[in-house]
């Protein structure tokens, strides 16, 4: 009749989208696969999850609980950077990762600029008609939002998100990241080119079907 499960199935449940495969699952949560797998077992055999080409919860209370759950562990132990970047998959409303974020995701990691670990804003794009369920989400989780960059001094952790309001959300999907697409993305770049010189150049070397001409290079940038 009760069936204990740990902080990995609870995410798991909360990651899954109706029809997932467990591999889908493991790429939202950037968790191995048999990590994911195993939960899912545990979880299908607790009769919490069905699969029926592709993964279901069976009954949205639980995802309910798990959530409320998570929420209360965020209270005594809040979130790391690392865990911010998985925590809205948890929520039932579509996003997307945008501007300093769309690059960061788009290199794969490889580009990181203006944020430090205590001072971190997420970026994110998100429905209008989804903003205040989304603050409400992320008030539960002790994670401040705003529209706009607040300073470091402004809150007491280092987290923060800043919400981009849309009126359609369409995203691509980059290693299990929701993103603004790639050409918004170098938009974006091109806007504040002196930040993102290097980060454009980046692009250019790993997407073939892109021509930028933004050659960087640190000796470029000794002699500039």
């Amino acid at each position: 009749m009760y069936e204990p499960f740990d902080e990995t199935a609870v995410r798991v449940l909360l990651a899954v989208n109706p029809g997932d495969s467990i591999r889908t699952v493991a790429q939202h949560l950037h968790t191995p696969y048999e990590t994911v797998r195993q939960a899912v077992n545990q979880l299908e055999d607790a009769g919490y999850l069905r699969y029926d080409d592709g993964l279901f919860v069976t009954d949205d209370r639980v995802r309910k609980a798990a959530r409320d759950l998570l929420a209360t562990s965020a209270a005594v132990n809040p979130p790391s950077i690392e865990e911010a970047y998985v925590l809205p998959q948890f929520g039932d409303w579509p996003f997307a990762f945008t501007q300093v974020d769309a690059v960061y995701v788009w290199t794969q990691g490889g580009y990181q600029v203006g944020r430090e670990p205590g001072d971190y804003p997420l970026f994110l794009a998100v429905l209008e008609k989804d903003i205040d369920a989304w603050q409400r989400f992320f008030e539960r989780f002790g994670i401040p939002t705003g529209f706009e960059r607040q300073p470091e001094d402004s809150f007491e952790d280092p987290l923060q998100v800043v919400l981009n309001e849309r009126s359609m959300l369409n995203p691509d999907h980059v290693e299990g990241y929701p993103v603004i697409s790639r050409r918004e993305t170098i938009a974006f770049m091109r806007k504040h080119y002196a930040t993102f010189q290097s980060a454009l150049a980046m692009l250019d070397r790993m997407y073939d079907d892109l021509d930028l001409d933004a050659s960087y290079r640190e000796s470029e940038r000794a002699w500039s």
